[in-house]
């Protein structure tokens, strides 16, 4: 693995403080407190069990001064790609002598799908319904293990940033706890044009794992298709360096903002509208349009043209997530509708 350089990587001719690199640590020894202060790491984590051969790129910038530690994980989903460019970009702007506290970013949570360009990884495991995960699981329930207990357990605030990957179709938005002051406060920092406040999350998620250990959070969605759009990079940059500011470990102001569109719900995919067969997809409606129980949402079709299944909405509210890939299986998943925010 290669350094960090001591200078902007991008080109620029900003003198950076000297980097410090360890090529490779063992999960179970790694302490982020252990690392000097006002300096730069990039070392990757050596997994254990069934997961003895991943390794987790770490990228970990202790500021100048002691403050609270913002962890950002991304990668989640192999075929997520927003989340890991951003860490990539906003890691490489930050001057740790600017800093007073910490950031530590896992660029890829999940390499074996990362790699494969697939959601999950070849066990077939959901990284985002894993957690707290196990030491004698899968490969994946064992990141999920450790990842838990020894990344997502420093933070002060936990920002995951997902998008809808290859086959799905999502706002480019940020959810929040509505049941946690330090989460809606931070939301309405981070500017992206759609919140999602969620009274309630499914067990196994990064957010529900850091809302057991009491640490307040964030997660990011976006259009996904596997290609990144510049827009939503944009959002996820210039969200995580406002959440800096506001978390007071860059120095600077966040001020609130407005969002074009404020959802509520639970946010669960694995709720969402499923195909019943085989055929191709044909929608009806857009992202974030307003429905009506009953609506008629998308059309399965063989290939002669004839209508395998009307998909209908199950109760009024928007469009949160649409199946981009027009070709569906059953038990696929083809639409998300969630409540407006009263």
């Amino acid at each position: 693995m290669v350094a960090i350089l001591p200078t902007d990587p991008r080109g620029g001719s900003r003198p950076m403080p000297e980097a410090t690199s360890t090529a490779m640590l063992e999960v179970t020894g790694f302490d982020p407190q252990r690392f000097d202060r006002n300096a730069r790491y990039a070392f990757e984590l050596v997994l254990d069990g069934a997961a003895r051969d991943v390794r987790l790129p770490v990228q970990l910038l202790r500021g100048a001064g002691s403050g609270p530690c913002l962890v950002i994980t991304a990668g989640v989903h192999g075929d997520e790609y927003e989340g890991v460019r951003a860490v990539l970009d906003v890691c490489a702007d930050l001057d740790p002598r600017e800093m007073q506290g910490d950031l530590l970013a896992v660029t890829v949570c999940n390499p074996p799908a990362f790699w494969a360009g697939t959601r999950c990884g070849p066990d077939g495991v959901n990284l985002a319904r894993a957690f707290p995960g196990h030491l004698n699981g899968t490969a994946t329930e064992v990141i999920a293990h450790h990842l838990g207990r020894t990344v997502i357990a420093a933070a002060d605030f936990l920002l995951d940033l997902h998008s809808a990957g290859v086959s799905l179709l999502m706002p480019t938005m940020v959810g929040y706890d509505e049941g946690d002051r330090r989460s809606s406060e931070a939301a309405l920092r981070f500017g992206a044009p759609v919140l999602w406040a969620h009274q309630h999350v499914e067990p196994g998620r990064t957010i529900s794992m850091a809302a057991e250990l009491r640490i307040p959070w964030l997660y990011t969605e976006a259009r996904g298709g596997g290609r990144i759009d510049d827009r939503d990079l944009e959002v996820f940059r210039r969200g995580t360096v406002r959440l800096l500011r506001h978390l007071a470990i860059l120095p600077g102001e966040a001020p609130l903002t407005r969002a074009e569109h404020h959802l509520s719900g639970d946010g669960n995919g694995d709720a969402a509208l499923r195909a019943t067969t085989r055929g191709f997809l044909v929608p009806h409606v857009r992202l974030l349009e307003y429905v009506v129980a009953g609506q008629p949402l998308a059309t399965v079709l063989d290939l002669h043209g004839r209508a395998l299944e009307s998909v209908r909405a199950p109760a009024s509210g928007v469009v949160a997530l649409i199946r981009a890939h027009p070709v569906v299986s059953a038990g696929d998943p083809l639409f998300l509708v969630a409540d407006l925010k009263t």
